[in-house]
């Protein structure tokens, strides 16, 4: 949920890259670490979600159901990290992040395990960000309570929108006033939390876009996520498309969301994520600066700086295969090198997804290459008017921000 990012993987599936001969990283300095722990199960799969969730009745099991592993999950996470542990040896870890699925059909006592475990076998910094992922039919004030005992320091709700007709065209199992309740649940326990709301949904009109929004803000969220719905591959709704608003509508919605967060004194720091001073996701900042991060769980991903090479590794997706896969010590599906040609546009598929940019000393030392290499990449940007620097700061223009995709292709590398 962050943008979907919070969701912790930013794909290069709408970027093809051709093979060329560019530089190879030098040895780069230490990079900032996050940890991503990923929970597979919801109680119900949403038709627009392509993330590797898969449906499970309850958390205690339904009546001739089996009752969720979650012990023997929890025990697959800790092995999974105790093998990953040579690559990250002697490095802390800045932030750690519970996304799914639903984090939040862990039971407390869960949580209390594996973070104990993850602090056994990590350097975890004191003031570490560690945010958990939760929905609104799964609070349990109680636990709540508990995870916040546990160390949780910041939570991340699912609500999507408070209109019960909206929600039952996006395929939820909350209702708004389960919404709320879990707002102002989370809001006793934590003084860190984001809301997730989405616009652009079945039949939705702009007034009651922003009666979402004024709904959210009533509760002064530290931060807001908030994205257009956009139908994605393999999934239900791709295969069964609802009628949305067209896309003057959604601009509009897009423009007024912003206009309203502005005006509440929210600053709008990535394209989907909005935050009072001080609140913005840092571990989701750490994607956005290219920051490496260690996924562990199923279907987790990784992206690792190591001497001479940067590492992408993805575990295991489907959960019975990954507790099978950890079982005999092999948690990991798939592993590549990021090539020297495709590190460019990698840093930048994240580092413009920042309103700010950064600023450019950041991609030689996330990269290891020379900003010089891709100079006539940013000049045709900027003659284009995606793309402004100021000083040594180079970030999106309000174009570039809304044509992403062809501003980012500038960076591609070029065929030899």
């Amino acid at each position: 949920m962050t943008g979907r990012p919070a969701r912790p993987v930013i794909p290069l599936q709408v970027l093809s890259a051709s093979p060329s001969q560019v530089e190879a990283p030098r040895h780069l300095a230490p990079v900032p670490l996050a940890l991503y722990v990923h929970f597979p199960w919801c109680r119900q799969k949403c038709p627009y979600c392509d993330f590797n969730s898969h449906a499970w009745p309850t958390r205690s099991g339904a009546a001739g159901a089996p009752a969720l592993p979650e012990e023997d999950y929890v025990a697959a996470l800790l092995a999974d990290l105790e093998q990953a542990v040579p690559l990250i040896w002697g490095r802390r870890v800045g932030s750690i992040f519970f996304g799914g699925g639903t984090p939040s059909l862990l039971s407390a006592a869960a949580v209390d395990t594996l973070l104990g475990g993850l602090r056994s076998r990590l350097s975890v910094l004191p003031n570490a960000e560690i945010t958990l992922e939760a929905n609104p039919e799964s609070v349990d004030a109680a636990n709540f309570a508990a995870y916040r005992a546990a160390g949780v320091n910041r939570l991340s709700l699912g609500i999507q929108s408070f209109a019960d007709g909206h929600l039952l065209a996006l395929g939820r199992i909350h209702n708004g006033k389960q919404a709320r309740w879990a707002i102002e649940t989370a809001a006793r326990h934590f003084d860190n939390f984001n809301l997730d709301l989405m616009y652009g949904l079945p039949g939705q009109t702009l007034d009651q876009a922003i009666a979402d929004l004024r709904t959210a803000l009533a509760y002064a969220p530290p931060h807001l996520s908030c994205y257009q719905l956009t139908i994605e591959p393999n999934t239900a709704f791709a295969a069964r498309p609802p009628a949305l608003p067209d896309a003057d509508a959604c601009a509009d919605m897009q423009d007024a969301i912003e206009g309203e967060l502005a005006a509440a004194a929210y600053v709008h720091y990535e394209t989907a994520a909005f935050a009072r001073s001080g609140y913005e996701c840092r571990h989701n900042l750490n994607y956005w600066h290219f920051g490496d991060y260690l996924g562990i769980g199923a279907g987790a991903h990784s992206k690792l700086t190591l001497p001479e090479r940067v590492l992408r590794q993805m575990r295991w997706k489907q959960p019975q295969t990954y507790l099978a896969q950890v079982a005999v010590g092999q948690p990991v599906q798939e592993e590549h090198r990021i090539s020297p040609g495709d590190l460019p546009v990698e840093f930048m598929m994240n580092a413009l997804r920042l309103l700010g940019g950064f600023e450019a000393p950041l991609f030689a030392a996330r990269t290891g290459q020379s900003l010089a290499q891709i100079e006539a990449a940013l000049q045709q940007a900027e003659r284009t008017g995606l793309l402004e620097r100021s000083g040594q700061r180079i970030a999106p223009t309000d174009r570039g921000r809304r044509f992403l995709n062809r501003l980012l292709a500038g960076f591609l590398p070029k065929s030899p």
